[in-house]
């Protein structure tokens, strides 16, 4: 990473970023410009738009592989004994890519979530401002697994006012697998920094290939800032859904969000585990 650029402390204040002329710079000149990637959800978790909110575009890699058995359309609600995942049913086979994943046509999986949502979610003190809304997405015709999380991120970014651009992987046209392709995928959108989950730095990512690449790694870091959610007597849970945080703390929701993540130089966290 170049010294001298205070990324962490950079992002935050382009969550409400005004909207650029055709052909102006993203960010100011020479800062670097911040890309995030990461696979669709369905109700994503409150790191998932955090990550987003300190980057300056962020890529939705829906032409990924789908994992029947990752998060990619499921979530975690709270109800009266603690955690509920919330799973939508898809039909898939194997090696079938996200974008090509379609929801299990019959199955009446949206007015089970939204009477789930009502149920536990009942004495939450802003259930009624958001309700309409949910009402109205869950009555839609979802078809396609991508479409649906799309929708759901969109919804999220819009209510914590993240004004983050957000591409489909799948529009920009860049091959390969792993480690090359994120680089590939950081150009194609201009970008001069990678952003990375703690988790992808430790697991499978390959810093030397941004190294060679001229890209900044970055790590974003998170903990979960705690909040008012109801069902108090089982305790806090951290990572629900941001549904959750929303119905529970209203327009508090970006202020508390923006508590649990910074951004970090990934090659100060490497030398440092050594």
């Amino acid at each position: 990473m170049r010294r001298g650029v205070r990324v962490a402390a950079r992002r935050p204040e382009g969550i409400q970023a005004p909207r650029r002329k055709p052909g102006a710079p993203v960010v100011p000149p020479g800062c670097p410009l911040i890309v995030s990637i990461h696979q669709p959800h369905y109700l994503p978790w409150l790191r998932y738009f955090d990550k987003i909110a300190r980057s300056d575009v962020f890529i939705l890699l829906d032409d990924a592989d789908f994992n029947k058995n990752g998060w990619q359309n499921r979530n975690r609600l709270k109800g009266p004994t603690g955690p509920q995942i919330l799973t939508v049913p898809v039909q898939h086979r194997l090696g079938q890519r996200l974008e090509e994943v379609t929801l299990t046509p019959g199955n009446p999986w949206a007015r089970k979530h939204l009477k789930t949502l009502r149920q536990f979610y009942a004495r939450a003190p802003h259930l009624a401002d958001f309700l309409p809304a949910l009402e109205d997405f869950y009555a839609r015709p979802w078809c396609r697994l991508v479409d649906l999380a799309w929708e759901t991120i969109r919804w999220h970014m819009a209510l914590l006012g993240i004004a983050t651009p957000m591409i489909r992987s799948s529009e920009l046209g860049v091959a390969g697998r792993a480690s090359a392709r994120l680089v590939d995928l950081v150009r194609a959108v201009g970008g001069t920094a990678y952003l990375t989950g703690a988790h992808g730095l430790q697991s499978y990512l390959e810093p030397a290939r941004f190294q060679e690449a001229g890209l900044d790694l970055l790590v974003h870091q998170w903990s979960c800032p705690e909040y008012a959610q109801i069902w108090p007597q089982v305790g806090f849970a951290p990572d629900l859904a941001t549904l959750d945080l929303l119905l529970a703390e209203g327009s508090r929701s970006r202020e508390i969000l923006l508590r649990g993540g910074q951004v970090v130089d990934a090659q100060e966290l490497l030398e440092a585990s050594r």
